[in-house]
């Protein structure tokens, strides 16, 4: 059964290494209203993409949303360091699109959306 184990537990470890540090399920900073979501972030080719997961009410209650599935984040590039450049965001408020970074800091992750030179960041918490 050890073996079993041990053999399990090493088939993982490629997985494990490749894995982004970006990867997994984050919740975003409640935006006008109080609504939220969830949004998962996944490679899409040699970049990463995000998408809506779970919408919310303010009160955490689920919020019926015709974006959930669409991509929120999408064209991400790896610039090392726990950074993120030449990517793309959708503000489903707004229903526009942004030029966008993001920034890995631990369990939070501090993306961007820019228009010219001015930007407007919020913070995203790891969920898992």
């Amino acid at each position: 059964m050890r073996h079993l184990i041990w053999a399990a537990a090493l088939a993982a470890l490629p997985a494990l290494a490749g894995a982004d540090p970006a990867e997994g399920l984050w919740r975003t900073e409640p935006g006008r209203g109080g609504a939220f979501g969830h949004v998962r972030i996944a490679p899409c080719g040699a970049a990463l993409c995000g998408t809506l997961a779970a919408a919310f009410n303010a009160d955490g209650s689920p919020r019926d949303s015709t974006a959930l599935g669409r991509a929120v984040v999408w064209d991400m590039q790896p610039a090392g360091a726990g950074q993120y450049e030449n990517g793309q965001i959708w503000d489903p408020q707004r229903d526009k699109t942004f030029r966008s970074k993001m920034r890995l800091r631990g369990e939070v992750m501090e993306v961007s959306g820019c228009v010219g030179p001015f930007c407007v960041a919020q913070s995203w918490q790891r969920l898992r």
